[in-house]
């Protein structure tokens, strides 16, 4: 067993395939993970509601409650925690909506299981980067707006905007970077941390939604730009 830092973190796998869950279980454990098992969403929802998970792996096609719905009612509970979707769909549209619900990361089945670690572990560091860096700073001002980090709620010109986990990372990400050129593939890696065979289009989605939230008028954004060729750059001032 490889020596990890992250030994002891809690993992709920939502699983009906009864061979990968236990073969999944057994592999997670030997990186010292401590794993529960649930094989349908009611199970699921039973844990959830009663034990704290520092990473919970979640498949779509479940009996009772499918992956989406489950992911829905976690982010209402606890909008920072880690969601692993693995599913054996494989379009564009299940991947962005599953992004877009609540899960920080997705695996298509079939996968290699080096892969499902690293992603686990990636998940984990993530979460103790964010932790860390609210603590840092919880609150970020900039023009007219007010961004909580720790409580994922923003006071905007439009009013109160409560944020997703996945927006809130990728505007820590931008403001510790404030006037850097950022990449997608960079944002992928260190926002989701996923590789680019997920289309650069999600990084794209995700900023059009940051600019509806923040800016003045998001057709002309004064605080995410794009650069072409290149990616995004965060300002707090107004050009």
């Amino acid at each position: 067993m490889s020596e990890n830092e992250y030994k002891g973190s809690k993992i709920l796998v939502v699983e009906d395939e009864e061979t990968l869950a236990i073969g999944l279980e057994y592999n997670l454990k030997e990186e010292g993970y401590e794993v529960k098992l649930a094989k349908d969403g009611k199970i699921a929802m039973h844990y959830i509601e009663s034990i704290h998970f520092d990473l919970i792996i979640l498949d779509i096609m479940l009996p009772y409650l499918d992956g989406f719905t489950i992911a829905k009612r976690i982010r209402k509970k606890n909008p920072q925690q880690p969601i692993l979707m693995l599913t054996a769909r494989t379009s564009a549209q299940d991947k962005i909506k599953g992004l877009e619900i609540g899960a920080d990361d997705y695996l298509t089945k079939p996968f290699h299981l080096d892969e499902l670690l690293l992603r686990v572990r990636g998940m984990l560091k993530r979460k103790s980067w964010y932790k860390t860096a609210v603590n840092d700073t919880p609150i970020f001002r900039f023009g007219k707006n007010e961004v909580d980090f720790e409580n994922l709620t923003s006071v905007t010109e439009r009013g109160i905007i409560h944020l997703s986990v996945q927006e809130a990372m990728l505007l820590k990400y931008l403001t510790e970077h404030e006037g850097r050129v950022i990449s997608r593939k960079e944002l992928l890696q260190e926002v989701w941390n996923i590789s680019s065979e997920i289309e650069t289009r999600t990084v794209d989605n995700f900023i059009l939604r940051l600019r509806k939230h923040f800016e003045p008028n998001p057709a002309q954004p004064i605080y995410f730009k794009s650069i072409r060729g290149a990616g995004y750059v965060f300002t707090s001032q107004k050009a």
